[in-house]
């Protein structure tokens, strides 16, 4: 809430929860996220997320 510049969210995302907290807090300057360690391990369907996120914050 202190920063006026864009926040990228990075490190510990692993499930749909972690990217349905972020979009919880996407008003608070919230505008990405590095999610690559768990698309690569599997733990992660990124289109899956996009779509959820999408739903989420229209």
């Amino acid at each position: 809430q202190a920063l006026t510049i864009p926040v990228i969210a990075s490190g510990g995302l692993s499930n749909m929860a972690d990217i349905e907290a972020l979009c919880e807090v996407e008003s608070e300057g919230v505008q990405g996220v590095i999610c690559g360690r768990s698309i690569y391990s599997g733990d992660l369907d990124f289109a899956a997320a996009q779509e959820r996120a999408d739903e989420l914050n229209g």
